[in-house]
């Protein structure tokens, strides 16, 4: 029996349904007034709304004020709305928000459609234009990726866009947009992004390349034109297809259109124009850095922005040798990278490495990009086993090529890396700096964040302590294995010493690298003490008091190798490796300067001591190429490191003037060469230090001393050459002899 509703309920119903739907939008009212004070976080304020930040560039001079390159986003006042060709204008709002011009920040319309396109499944975007141009201009983070702090963050950007559409005509605030937005490849604005992409100038951009430009906005990696031009290409004709709905172009000239090719005459973003690049971005996260913990901020209060507020960074690096160390670089791994695939030819270099290609896998941007795209990991798989055209770095220039993009992830894990850096040992300044191979494929720096092991470049420390312990470079050990007890934990013995049998002095043992003596000396003065003095020297990497670092099994970076080294140079002294000299605002206001720290590492006579030594690498040992290959004849010294596997090449050199670390090695330390023969420290690093200090040498601006390094005023107790020692112990045996001993 169904139960009659009467009229008096009905009306209660109604009445308690209209009540709660008052309630809740009074609530939401109440909510969104909050947002506007900035009870859930700062808002800009009217000034901020009024005056945008300048975009004025940062420049990053070198010691000579040089520039090496700058920060910046493009300025908005580079191109105004009659600079920016309608076909943009007509991609950009067909495509991105077509009630632009009727709404006021918010297209609530839009809005509730796409709430329920996402409810069923076809995810899409709500964001106007004006909302995008609020979180370009305003959200230092970007766009957040949890769900609940980008609700919040869409309600700030309502407001936001509101006040942006009482303050700004329709026309500035595309402008605004246009002149802010990021293009991918370093091209920021539409002006940047015209001359990257196509070479041309806003005004004349026609549909198809206003099109492919409006495209990047769904996804700069995924739709970019140089690395994806097939989605690229589909995206295009997407946003034309679009400008078709929205009557901004007719099915004929789309017709005409779509079957065209992209057409790109790509070149270099300027951002990335200039040397250094690995060193500008290490330098641009320290300096945000050091404004945080010294609380360096503007007038009003607000943090500066380096790619807004036109500073100037003088930095300690000299431009002649910045390019020659790139160039040494790019002219020693053409060759080695070629002798390292040739050493592969007829065998599997991936045999029993499907972890290392897997995770190879996982860590590209390719495999992020499909994850957020929500594909599942078989289609993910698929991807990465399907042909697709890509461009890859090779060291004849970019190729353009049709390749697997698991077979992309394979040649590059084949692909030899390379970092170094040089600096005045006396002042701690550094003078160079070349953290990878190419920046713009692989934005890892190597001579500060990166750390690898660094092999018998660690046998001087030992060397040192022993040195101080009383130990000549004369004295003479037999060259045999040693076993060395750990307390709690197993006899450490050294698995190889080297090919020269017998005895050998300390200064032959460390010129030919010999395992087994560094061995002997580690069991003489322990480990402790090692770890304590390559601690003092800078190592700021974990050093264990473990027998086997006197043979280099623990991993550091270039920057701290180079910094140690130079304490050798330095009499004993440890200099803090600096790169900043002073930081100015755009009114030449100095901001920040630096004074390097400095402290005693070890005895100056034991310093001097350990740098006849590593000269005597270079004049007999390991380190003689440098004399034959390069010509360097001047007091230089030395040493090589190679670690196991040959997956590390080091070579570490000092002068009085310059002391310089080179690594070189695969991404991953299962790729390697296959014999040490060609995968040495002497024939993988070295040839970078040769080749960039004998274009320093021949450049005698630049006044880097061909002299010796000098000798402690109090002189030197500790007998380092051979000759004499040899004599000095005759004569004591001779005594000996004659007193009954």
């Amino acid at each position: 029996m169904t139960k009659n509703i009467s009229a008096a309920e009905i009306k209660s119903y109604n009445l308690t349904l209209w009540k709660f739907l008052i309630g809740a939008l009074v609530i939401f009212s109440l909510f969104i007034v909050a947002i506007g004070f900035g009870l859930f976080g700062a808002l800009p304020s009217f000034r901020d709304i009024e005056h945008p930040k300048s975009n004025q560039a940062t420049e990053i001079l070198t010691e000579d004020k040089r520039v090496l390159g700058t920060y910046f986003v493009q300025n908005r006042s580079n191109v105004n709305y009659s600079q920016i060709s309608p076909n943009v204008i007509n991609a950009l709002i067909s495509t991105e928000d077509t009630r632009f011009k009727e709404h006021s920040g918010i297209d609530f319309k839009r809005t509730f459609t796409i709430i329920f396109y996402n409810m069923i499944g076809k995810k899409q975007g709500a964001s106007t234009i004006t909302q995008q141009l609020a979180l370009n201009l305003f959200s230092e983070e970007g766009r957040q990726r949890n769900f609940f702090k980008r609700l919040m963050q869409k309600f700030q950007e309502w407001i936001v866009a509101v006040k942006l559409e009482r303050n700004y005509t329709k026309e500035e605030i595309i402008t605004m947009y246009l002149n802010t937005v990021d293009f991918g490849n370093q091209a920021y604005g539409i002006k940047s992004a015209a001359r990257v992409y196509f070479n041309t100038t806003p005004d004349q951009l026609t549909v198809p390349q206003a099109a492919t430009l409006v495209g990047l906005q769904k996804g700069i990696t995924r739709y970019s034109p140089t690395r994806n031009p097939e989605r690229s290409l589909a995206r295009r004709n997407t946003v034309m297809a679009n400008m078709v709905k929205e009557e901004m172009l007719t099915q004929q000239e789309f017709d005409a259109e779509k079957e065209k090719p992209l057409a790109l005459h790509f070149s270099a973003a300027t951002v990335n124009d200039g040397i250094a690049p690995y060193f500008r971005a290490v330098l641009k996260n320290d300096i945000r850095r050091i404004f945080q913990e010294r609380s360096i901020v503007k007038a009003d209060g607000s943090p500066y922005d380096l790619d807004r507020d036109g500073l100037r960074v003088i930095t300690t690096i000299n431009y002649d040798m910045q390019v020659y160390a790139e160039d040494a670089q790019r002219d020693a791994m053409k060759l080695l990278q070629a002798q390292f695939l040739k050493s592969w030819k007829g065998k599997d270099p991936f045999k029993d490495k499907e972890l290392q290609i897997e995770q190879g896998m996982k860590r590209s941007d390719r495999y992020k990009a499909l994850q957020l795209e929500g594909k599942s990991d078989e289609e993910i798989k698929s991807d990465f086993n399907t042909p697709a055209e890509m461009s890859i770095f090779t060291w004849k220039g970019d190729i353009d090529t049709l390749m697997k993009p698991i077979d992309s992830v394979k040649y590059y894990k084949l692909l030899l890396r390379n970092a170094m850096m040089a600096m005045d040992p006396k002042t701690g300044y550094v003078k160079a700096w070349v953290g990878g191979i190419n920046y713009q494929h692989f934005k890892y720096d190597q001579v500060k964040m990166g750390t690898r092991q660094v092999g018998s470049t660690a046998k001087p420390f030992t060397y040192s302590v022993a040195i101080e312990n009383g130990y000549s470079p004369c004295y003479q050990v037999l060259n045999e294995p040693v076993t060395i007890e750990v307390p709690g934990s197993a006899p450490w013995t050294p698995k190889s010493g080297g090919t020269l049998p017998g005895y050998l002095t300390l200064q032959k043992a460390l010129a030919y690298s010999q395992n087994f003596i560094a061995a002997y000396l580690m069991k003489q003065v322990g480990p402790t003490a090692v770890a304590t003095l390559a601690k003092k020297m800078g190592i700021t990497s974990n050093v264990p008091a473990y027998p086997s670092i006197a043979l280099g099994t623990f991993d550091a970076s270039v920057f701290d190798m180079v910094g140690a080294y130079s304490v050798f140079a330095n009499k004993g002294v440890w200099t803090q490796p600096t790169y900043i000299l002073r930081i100015e605002d755009k009114n030449g206001v100095v901001l920040f300067s630096q004074t390097p720290q400095k402290h005693p590492a070890m005895n100056e006579e034991v310093a001097y001591v350990m740098t006849r030594m590593l000269i005597g690498v270079v004049k007999t040992g390991f380190g003689y190429p440098l004399i034959s290959k390069y010509g360097i004849t001047t007091p230089v010294g030395g040493k090589t490191g190679t670690t196991q596997n040959n997956s590390d090449g080091w070579f570490v050199g000092i002068t009085p003037d310059l002391v310089a670390g080179v690594w070189t090695g695969c991404e991953d330390r299962a790729f390697h060469f296959i014999n040490t023969n060609q995968g040495e420290g002497a024939k993988t690093a070295m040839p970078v230090f040769g080749g960039f200090f004998k274009k320093v040498y021949a450049n005698s601006k630049l006044k880097i001393s061909k002299g010796d390094f000098e000798m402690p005023k109090n002189g030197v107790s500790i007998t380092y050459d051979c000759n004499q020692y040899q004599q000095q112990q005759t004569d004591t045996t001779a005594l000996d002899q004659k007193l009954g001993f």
